[in-house]
């Protein structure tokens, strides 16, 4: 008798942004816990690749899907064209964000768009698309956004992407009553975790530290938060805040500007 795990038995999850950074962590954490991974990127293949590789090393099938989710059609596409390939998906993490920089001052229409696009409405496009395959199945899923610690704290910073993320928090629980029962949607919001071109590796340290807990995420604290949610069967239509209790600190500038 064979020993082989049948691929309909092994849950399959589709992260975006897996190439690179927290999507990457992500990825492979969840590798580590027995997902079958489809590593979405845009642009970084050779990053992707790496990442699917190293993730199938882990739990067998993973691959890679390219799109560009500021662009409908690509993003309508994408989750069918992952369950084409890899038979089912269960599970959706939307970490892929755009971070550009602007304020008040400087806010335009294109800007907003650019990342209302990306960071709303491509997750929301997922979700309804993963919704639809689970209930053809007549089984259930889960989508887990990435969100951000600064909609409990409030700065004028990087302005367009704040006023992104938001929508986004609000249509975790517009998209939890609308999809259930077929479909959780839980937001998972990261302190300070990763840092960037933006700051010097001394100047991270620091900034990580200003939390009520002398610290505030880490990677593998996201993973294990994300990894909670996938399991847990009776969260939906709620976020859950993992920076360290940073959300408590008031802050005037963004990290990266401070």
């Amino acid at each position: 008798m064979s020993s082989a795990v049948h691929p309909e038995s092994v849950p399959t999850v589709l992260v975006t942004g897996a190439g690179k950074r927290l999507g990457r962590a992500i990825a492979l954490g969840l590798a580590a816990a027995g997902w079958r991974l489809a590593v979405h990127y845009r642009e970084s293949v050779a990053d992707a690749e790496q990442t699917a590789a190293e993730c199938a090393a882990l739990c067998p099938g993973a691959q890679c899907f390219a799109a560009d989710l500021s662009d409908e059609t690509q993003t309508r596409a994408l989750l069918h064209t992952v369950v084409e390939r890899m038979g089912h998906v269960d599970a959706v993490v939307n970490s892929a964000a755009l971070f550009e920089h602007d304020s008040a001052e400087s806010f335009s229409y294109d800007m907003l768009q650019k990342h209302m696009v990306t960071n709303t409405a491509a997750a929301i496009m997922l979700a309804q698309q993963l919704h639809s395959h689970v209930g053809e199945r007549e089984a259930s899923g889960v989508v887990v956004n990435l969100l951000d610690q600064k909609l409990w704290n409030l700065n004028p910073d990087f302005f367009s992407y704040t006023l992104s993320k938001a929508s986004l928090e609000t249509a975790n629980t517009l998209l939890a009553k609308a999809l259930a029962p077929q479909l959780r949607v839980v937001g998972v919001a990261p302190g300070l975790t990763l840092t960037s071109h933006m700051l010097s590796n001394e100047k991270f340290q620091d900034l990580h530290k200003l939390s009520p807990l002398g610290r505030s995420s880490t990677v593998e604290d996201v993973v294990a938060t994300v990894l909670f949610v996938l399991n847990n069967q009776s969260i939906t239509g709620t976020t859950l805040l993992v920076d360290g209790g940073q959300h408590l600190t008031p802050f005037e500038r963004d990290f990266s500007l401070m």
